[in-house]
């Protein structure tokens, strides 16, 4: 069976990554503690709305991806299922952006009919899984998908999320990142039992107004 033509595994600076995240474990599908909570806020600045599960671990520990509901709280579509939380990922990844890897792999689309097909494939597998949550008609899939490279940042968290093999251009870009987590976590860890102790003072305090 043919399969879609691969880039190199190298950086914007033609350095080769030593080790992606898919040499590492995979890490299952949890759902969220109240230590999870308090990360996503540190490294968002704002409370999750539509959480439903972290879909993938960094290696340090922390949530980097997480799933969300297809509609928000308050009723509004949210059509991105898997969105990427940790800053120093994001980052590396707005690199990529920056430096044309967007378009490149939007032009391969055109010509490599095979990718094109792997592409595809990943859009049906990225709105069945979020159908299988609640189905939104007339919305697409997410970050360009089927045909455009219009959001890196959503494909690699689809590729976190779904393991190798599911996103090609997910893959390619998780491969050109460096080891953003070697530097340590993004955030200053919580322990569960911490975050439940201030809570509970918190609520004590409440009753007591």
């Amino acid at each position: 069976m043919d399969t879609p033509a691969r880039r190199p595994t190298t950086t914007p600076q033609g350095q080769r990554c030593a080790l992606t995240l898919f040499d590492l474990p995979p890490t299952p599908r949890t759902e969220p503690t109240d230590a999870d909570v308090e990360a996503f806020k540190q490294q968002l600045g704002r409370p999750p709305r539509g959480l439903r599960a972290i879909a993938h671990r960094c290696p340090c520990g922390q949530p980097d991806v997480v799933e969300t509901a297809p509609r928000l709280p308050d009723g509004t579509p949210f059509p991105t299922l898997y969105y990427l939380t940790c800053p120093k990922a994001s980052s590396a990844i707005g690199t990529l952006e920056a430096n044309g890897v967007m378009k490149e792999m939007t032009a391969r689309l055109e010509t490599d009919p095979v990718l094109a097909a792997a592409y595809r494939a990943a859009h049906e597998d990225y709105i069945r899984r979020r159908d299988e949550i609640e189905e939104l008609k007339g919305f697409p899939s997410a970050g360009g998908m089927p045909d455009r490279v219009k959001c890196l940042h959503v494909l690699v968290a689809h590729s976190l999320a779904a393991g190798p093999g599911v996103n090609p251009l997910g893959d390619e870009a998780l491969e050109m990142l460096p080891e953003w987590w070697r530097k340590g976590t993004c955030v200053t860890p919580v322990e569960e039992t911490s975050v439940r102790s201030v809570r509970s003072v918190r609520s004590v305090q409440g009753e007591d107004r």
